[in-house]
């Protein structure tokens, strides 16, 4: 059985959950989200890990403080196929700007999946790092989000003050 190394960490009085494959970090999600560790790593051994965090992780505090805008490192996204091309296509959603799930779905190349879209970015394990938060109604409105729609609105702020 694979291991997923877990901790939690806290940044921007945020309190995150994390876990880390031998092939990089596979989960990001609020404290709230806890039970999705479960949920989503069914098939593996959840191993706590007290040592230093991770460098994508470390990169997120820069992020906070308006420093980063881009994350570099290894990411291991355990999700479907269709799922993982639509996190693929999240990530080339630049710093400071939005888009719809319409135009996701458009972006992959399934046009009439918006919905099959929108579960996917729905299920996405890696929050912020791979941005979801960056997927608004087409109305413009803001959506839901893994960590609530307050810290989706100020990431979002964050992001359009230091663009």
């Amino acid at each position: 059985m694979p291991k997923l190394r877990v901790g939690k960490i806290e940044i921007a009085q945020h309190r995150f959950n994390w876990g880390q494959t031998e092939k990089g970090l596979a989960y990001l999600g609020t404290a709230v989200n806890e039970a999705n560790l479960g949920k989503y790593f069914k098939n593996y051994e959840l191993v706590n890990h007290d040592g230093p965090v991770p460098n994508l992780l470390q990169q997120l505090e820069d992020y906070f403080k308006g420093k980063r805008q881009t994350f570099d490192g290894s990411l291991d996204l355990i999700g479907t196929p269709f799922q993982k091309q639509v996190w693929q296509q999240l990530l080339q959603i630049p710093y400071g700007q939005t888009t719809t799930y319409g135009e996701l779905a458009q972006a992959i190349g399934r046009p009439k999946a918006v919905r099959a879209v929108g579960g996917a970015v729905g299920r996405n394990p890696v929050m912020i790092v791979v941005p979801c938060h960056r997927v608004i109604g087409k109305d413009g409105s803001l959506t839901g989000f893994g960590g609530g729609l307050p810290l989706k609105k100020e990431l979002l702020s964050l992001e359009q003050e230091n663009a």
